[in-house]
């Protein structure tokens, strides 16, 4: 095998089963797809480890993509429950699965998930590091966090999480920005702290070079993070979001030079007249990368209901371009979520993603709909449930207040618009009493 990583095998006109296997799902011709993934518009996160692997893309023309958070923390360490989250996050269709554990034997639950999970694994290996290390924060070394991101890597993580673009010019931005909820990335905030506290330049910018050696060896797809993302609708499209963004599209190009395929991560919390102009910003300053969205989360005051906040912006964000959403449950900003939260956030999540590709174009987006209309038009319950992003939902709804007409539910009854019209199309006549 005379390539690395998938960027690398496709700059040389080889096509690797990865790329057969996505072109093949996604009806995309593996030549088109091939050229884009040389290009950096596509990636394939599949780390060569990662042998449970079904190999999924991000970017541009395939369907976008959603991710699952989970993990435990040092409050909520129970390693099973976790499991019964991935178990269900695959069940429902998630494409990918962030372990941010930061508590604990994470190593061993990491290698469990990743020798299960047909999903994609991404990984922030700045979360692991106090725990890993059994060192504080300000006793860790560069040399120390690049170890950490080298284990991840050897365990089969497909893609990593780093947030090299919160340099200490970036830092100068968001000082000057007076926002009102500062730092709102875990990640974000660890390495803001540890460069206060040290005097040094963020480790990941830093020594950048020497991370990407470590993620071309096992194609881990890097995930450039947004330390600086907005964490209220206050703080979006300001002077620290935007100068981190500029950083990440160097950072972006000098990975490409080292074959490392690359994703962008966004925000974070934005008002909705924002996104599609942050979406094109940010294709324009990463060079077209994928770009990996966390919501975004439209208003600041439905704790509870965040699942449906971060909907609302994130079907917006992939009609306006964004490739993956990052889904996010009620349980946001309130406590770790649990198995329910975790159903809410993935359904939330995949609606969002499937408007966003019917609002963009994707071809065959729309086809699954014209079924579920044609169904509904025939009054055909069993095939209505078979087309429903969640069919336990949707079939439990139905039978909790069956109608006594059959080819109707309780809220019409036999004054239901499709019967009436079927039968009148049919020649029939129609009778309500």
């Amino acid at each position: 095998m005379n390539y690395k990583t998938q960027m690398e095998a496709a700059r040389k006109g080889i096509i690797t089963k990865e790329m057969q296997i996505v072109a093949e799902k996604e009806g995309m011709d593996v030549t088109i797809l091939r050229e884009r993934i040389a290009e950096g518009h596509i990636v394939i996160p599949a780390n060569i480890l990662h042998t449970s692997l079904k190999p999924e893309g991000v970017g541009e023309g395939l369907r976008t993509k959603i991710n699952v958070n989970l993990g435990v923390s040092g409050d909520c360490a129970d390693y099973e429950k976790e499991f019964e989250k991935v178990k269900l996050s695959i069940e429902l269709g998630a494409e990918a699965i962030m372990d941010l554990s930061n508590y604990g034997k994470t190593n061993t639950f990491r290698k469990q998930l990743i020798e299960y999970s047909s999903a994609m694994i991404g990984t922030v290996p700045i979360y692991d590091a106090i725990g890993y290390l059994e060192k504080d924060l300000m006793n860790i070394t560069a040399k120390d966090f690049l170890k950490v991101v080298e284990v991840h890597a050897k365990q089969g993580v497909d893609f990593m999480t780093i947030h090299a673009g919160i340099n200490k010019r970036a830092v100068q931005s968001f000082r000057a920005s007076n926002r009102l909820t500062n730092i709102v990335s875990r990640g974000g905030s660890l390495l803001f702290a540890w460069m206060e506290m040290t005097g040094n330049e963020n480790p990941f910018y830093e020594f950048y070079d020497e991370v990407l050696d470590i993620l071309y060896e096992y194609d881990v797809t890097i995930s450039l993070g947004d330390a600086l993302r907005p964490g209220s609708i206050h703080d979006s499209s300001d002077a620290g979001q935007l100068a981190e963004l500029i950083e990440l599209g160097h950072l972006t190009k000098r990975a490409w030079e080292k074959n490392v395929q690359v994703m962008v991560e966004g925000p974070g919390h934005m008002a909705l007249n924002e996104i599609a102009a942050n979406m094109t910003i940010q294709k324009r300053l990463c060079h077209g990368a994928p770009f990996y969205v966390l919501g975004p989360l439209v208003t600041d005051i439905a704790p509870g209901y965040d699942h449906i906040t971060s909907a609302i912006g994130g079907a917006i964000a992939a009609a306006s371009g964004a490739d993956f959403l990052c889904y996010v449950t009620p349980a946001e900003h309130l406590r770790l979520p649990n198995l329910s939260d975790v159903k809410e956030g993935i359904i939330a999540s995949r609606i969002a993603a499937h408007a966003g590709d019917i609002a963009k174009g994707i071809p065959g987006a729309r086809e699954i709909d014209n079924k579920m209309s044609d169904a509904r038009r025939r009054i055909d319950w069993e095939e209505m449930f078979s087309y429903a992003i969640d069919p336990k939902k949707a079939r439990e709804y139905f039978e909790s207040a069956p109608p006594t007409e059959k080819n109707s539910c309780t809220m019409c009854g036999k004054m239901c618009a499709m019967r009436t019209t079927n039968m009148i199309l049919n020649g029939e006549k129609v009778d309500f009493l």
